[in-house]
């Protein structure tokens, strides 16, 4: 009885991480898995780098973000802070540790038929330590 208990948890569990997308992308960005984000971006999305502000294309965005996350390898990140507002609109920070400093992803996500795509990218050097 208690191993379906066991089970019944697990699988409750795993669909709800599942459910938000605020920590799916996050996870994403904080491992630098660019690559599996890419297939959630809109077909534009904003992204700044350091000072840099510029408007993509999927694949040009994925080749910046590809880049940048190949000269600051993620250590580890941390969920700083997540707010839904409302079904169109989702933001989120997430504190990013690499080998080469510690930076802050603000990203926000918008509700395109049914699925949450990413819009805009900020990362930026964390200024609080």
């Amino acid at each position: 009885m208690k191993l379906l208990y066991a089970a019944l948890f697990a699988l409750l569990s795993i669909n709800l991480a599942g459910t938000d997308p605020i920590m799916q992308f996050a996870e994403l960005i904080g491992k630098g898995n660019i690559h599996e984000l890419a297939k959630s971006f809109a077909p534009t999305i904003d992204i700044t780098l350091a000072d840099a502000t510029n408007t993509y294309s999927k694949a040009q965005a994925e080749l910046v973000l590809t880049q940048f996350f190949t000269q600051n390898k993620p250590l580890s990140s941390k969920m700083l802070h997540k707010v839904n507002s409302g079904n169109n609109f989702e933001f989120g920070v997430v504190i990013i540790n690499t080998d080469k400093g510690i930076y802050r992803a603000s990203f926000t996500l918008k509700n395109t038929n049914g699925s949450m795509q990413l819009i805009e990218l900020r990362v930026e050097t964390e200024k609080v330590k």
